[in-house]
């Protein structure tokens, strides 16, 4: 992605992208292949949007007013069955990936935990840390079985 647009995405979100996943966006792909379904993009629906899936839904919301510079309401590990709506708890956070059965990778980018990718598993897994950095997280996604 140029960087003109990636500026201007984070002026439009009042947010700055930790460098790790701003560089792979730069410089490798916004969207292209990556853990669960893939990375969705940045800046622009995937071309089959509008066909029901929740990742949509989740990459439309992420981008209402404020929501990527909201801070992000945990300050620790949130295993286990989640009992509040997961929208209460993914503000200043930005959702990378779908793995299906509403489970999404979201990438932290305020507060004491910016740059961590956690998982949200609202039914099962809770709101935990998988990974300390976007790197580390999609070069294990590369390498793994």
């Amino acid at each position: 992605m140029p960087e003109t647009e990636i500026r201007a995405f984070e002026e439009s979100h009042g947010i700055d992208l930790p460098v790790e996943y701003r560089s792979f966006v730069s410089e490798v792909g916004n969207g292209p292949a990556g853990p669960g379904h893939g990375l969705m993009p940045l800046t622009t629906p995937r071309r089959e949007a509008g066909e029901e899936w929740a990742a949509d839904n989740e990459w439309e919301e992420d981008r209402l007013q404020r929501r990527l510079a909201g801070p992000f309401p945990l300050t620790e590990r949130l295993p286990g069955r989640i009992g509040v709506p997961t929208d209460a708890l993914t503000s200043g956070t930005l959702m990378l990936a779908d793995e299906g059965c509403g489970i999404f990778i979201r990438l932290v980018l305020n507060g004491p935990h910016t740059g961590e990718i956690w998982r949200i598993d609202p039914d099962w897994g809770g709101f935990v840390p998988v990974s300390s950095g976007f790197r580390t997280w999609y070069i294990d996604w590369l390498t793994g079985p």
